[in-house]
Order: structure tokens, then sequence, then C-alpha cells
């Protein structure tokens, strides 16, 4: 065993970029190493109207039978017309047809875990602390579809 050397520590109240980059670095090799990370893929949908002005997308990505929906945007003046909800259909259909049959997705209490309740996500994990009155959750919904 290595013998231990005499370290300091030092905090930062950001995030030195050098340091940064080599913490990610390693912790990059560290995960490829372990997993076949090559495997992610991303997946998106976009709405747009007539003329092409993007209104509204969703951002995640999969992995084995696995999809992360990571963001999810809707323009306010297209708000409560149903289109969070196809674009996050649409994805999770896109997603089955990759082989996927759990959804998860990580959103705060003032976010939407009301709205992914109604689509049939679950809160698994419930997260208090990170201002008065505000939690974060962690959602998954489990399908039925059979792999192709």
């Amino acid at each position: 065993m290595r013998s231990r050397e005499r370290l300091t520590f030092t905090v930062h109240d950001d995030v030195p970029r050098d340091d940064g980059r080599i913490v990610d670095a390693g912790l990059g090799e560290a995960n490829a190493a372990a997993a076949p990370l090559h495997e992610v893929r991303p997946l998106s949908c976009f709405a747009r109207t007539a003329a092409g002005q993007l209104v509204g997308g969703v951002v995640g990505r999969t992995w084995g039978s696995c999809c992360e929906v990571r963001q999810l945007w809707v323009e306010p003046a297209h708000r409560r017309a149903g289109i969070r909800t196809s674009l996050v259909r649409e994805l999770e259909r896109h997603a089955e047809a990759r082989g996927c049959r759990t959804f998860y997705v990580e959103t705060f209490s003032f976010q939407a875990p009301d709205f992914y309740r109604a689509l049939g996500y679950r809160a698994e994990l419930v997260i208090d602390g990170y201002a008065p009155d505000i939690r974060k959750y962690t959602m998954i919904r489990r399908s039925a579809a059979r792999a192709s």
C-alpha cells in the first residue's frame, strides 16, 4: 500500500476550471471502465408552429431499458394546450421503440410533479431542504410495453 502523502485541502465557492476538468476527466475514465456508457443515446422531441418557431421541447436520453427525461419546456403563450403531454408521450414512444420500459425524471415542487403524476409517474424519492417548502422529486413510470 502506498504511503499517505501530506495533502492540503482547499474549498472554493466556485469550481476552478482546470481542476473541474481534471475531476470530470478522471470520473469519466472510471465510469467508462465500469459501464458501457457508449450505449447512452440522446433523444429529443420539439414542437414548432407552422412558421417553424420552436415553442416547446423535451430532451432526454436512453440507456438499456431506461429513459430519462432531462428537460421539458413550453413557451408560456403555448402552455395549457396539451403540448407538454404530447412532447413527453412522443419521447416515451420513441424510447419504447428502443426497448425502454422504465421512464424517470427529476423535478422540483415548483416545477411539474403534478404534471408527471397525471402521466402515471410516481415519486420514488422526495428530498426536502433546498429552500423553504421546496422539494426535489425523482419520479418513475414503468411501461408494460414489450421491448422489440
